[in-house]
């Protein structure tokens, strides 16, 4: 079988010029973590109270990670690289591979930033959590296979996948399977060919769930490729993160960064949730997305926006049910007996899922509200009894006991004249102030 290409979701082709910038300056790292203006929109700090993803291991399968960065240092386990054949998974100048781009993704999942109360450089979102970084091969064998069994043998319960092969690859079908099998969720990128927007692979396998990216006022990046297959979005433009060699930062745009964050937000939820599976982490991260204003009233899943733009922390707090094994995952038909797990026990159609749940619901409030009524009637039966007693009691109708009679004036509760109305749902990605000119230079 023959390959048209490989390449990274975060291609050069969709970079802001692909920025990388010297950090020595205290300054410029204080910019930087000013300027992660997805970290506002995600609600991060309010998040990190509940689950900052500790306990849980990501694996970056991508160009390699940069573990002695300063915003990354200690964060950063032992992997492998499949380019180089041993244990060292730092990027490096063999390959036609950007370097830097293994290293932003794994900020954007679990940097920690540095100095003085971690206050500057780059913070992920999962600052908690642990990368596995693993160096691919993809280029030369143009499959994540080896990766992916590699990365759910090691113990990741997380996978980000920030890059893509352009033809279905047998074996990787299977790796994803296997991943599914062994409860592990795979996050990869719907890349950013928006002259060709179609999905690419692994992105487009059954049982991933697929990102594509969203700006910063929430609505559709558009060069996000979009299709069927994405289930969810999250922020791909303007991101902020760690870069390569150790004194860098990056700036860029891309589902590389959309699928970090989804990660993270994945990491966040599998340590505050450590019995659900991988497809009820993803379907709480699909059960508590927002679309923006302007696409309210989409059917979804839509084509661009799959379920909505993610909210890690409504993903944390709100009450989900847990709902199927694989939630909104399509499970992967099985090549070989034990390669997937049996379709049989998928639910099938997370829609129709949906609408049954809703229909439950529905039911539950109409008997809910039935009962309210009959208690309600019965109280009001009880005060008109007690009523016709009391009256029969002073004598009946014109009746008198020597004393006045009184009414008891009814009593208002006191109103808070703070009271804040809540709206039940937001836009997720409100528009940030522009950052000061002349901080990243050359930016459009």
């Amino acid at each position: 079988m023959t390959f048209a290409g490989t390449g990274r979701a975060l291609s050069a082709a969709a970079l802001t010029g692909a920025l990388i910038l010297t950090a020595a300056a205290a300054a410029s790292a204080d910019q930087a973590r000013r300027d992660q203006w997805a970290l506002e929109a995600l609600q991060a700090e309010s998040a990190w109270k509940i689950s900052t993803g500790k306990d849980v291991t990501v694996a970056v399968i991508d160009s390699g990670v940069n573990a002695e960065h300063v915003d990354l240092r200690n964060n950063v386990l032992k992997g492998k690289d499949f380019l180089g054949g041993d244990e060292d998974a730092s990027p490096g100048n063999d390959s036609d591979d950007d370097p830097s781009h293994g290293t932003a993704i794994a900020a954007i999942i679990a940097g920690h930033g540095h100095g003085p109360g971690s206050a500057d450089g780059v913070i992920g979102l999962a600052p908690g959590a642990k990368i596995l970084p693993v160096r691919d091969d993809t280029a030369r064998d143009y499959s994540f296979a080896d990766e992916i069994r590699y990365a759910v043998n090691q113990g990741a319960s997380v996978i980000n996948i920030s890059a893509y092969v352009s033809e279905d690859n047998p074996s990787d079908r299977e790796a994803v399977s296997y991943a599914l099998e062994h409860d592990v969720l795979i996050v990869a990128g719907a890349g950013n060919q928006n002259k060709n927007p179609e999905i690419q692979y692994p992105a487009k396998y059954p049982g991933v769930l697929t990102v594509g990216g969203v700006a910063q006022d929430g609505k559709f990046w558009e060069g996000s490729n979009y299709g069927p297959e994405v289930l969810i979005t999250a922020p791909a433009t303007r991101i902020v993160s760690a870069g390569w060699p150790n004194d860098k930062l990056s700036i860029s745009d891309g589902t590389s960064d959309s699928t970090a964050f989804v990660s993270a937000a994945a990491a966040l939820l599998r340590s505050k949730f450590p019995d659900l599976t991988a497809g009820q982490v993803a379907n709480r991260l699909v059960k508590t997305a927002v679309l923006p204003d302007s696409a309210a009233g989409l059917a979804l899943p839509d084509e661009k926006y799959g379920y909505g733009s993610i909210r890690p922390l409504a993903a944390l707090t709100e009450d989900i049910p847990a709902g199927s094994k694989y939630g909104p995952l399509k499970v992967p038909v099985s090549e070989t007996p034990s390669a997937a797990p049996s379709v049989g026990e998928s639910d099938g159609d997370y829609a129709a899922e949906n609408a049954k749940s809703d229909q439950k619901q529905m039911i539950f409030l109409i008997v809910l509200a039935l009962v309210a009524l009959a208690v309600l009637g019965l109280i009001v039966f009880l005060i008109v009894k007690l009523a016709r007693r009391n009256k029969n009691r002073n004598g009946g109708p014109g009746g008198s006991t020597g004393y006045p009679q009184y009414s008891q004036p009814s009593v208002l509760p006191q109103q808070n004249p703070y009271q804040q109305s809540v709206s039940p749902q937001q836009n997720p990605y409100q528009q940030p102030s522009t950052p000061p000119q002349g901080q990243w230079p050359n930016q459009q």
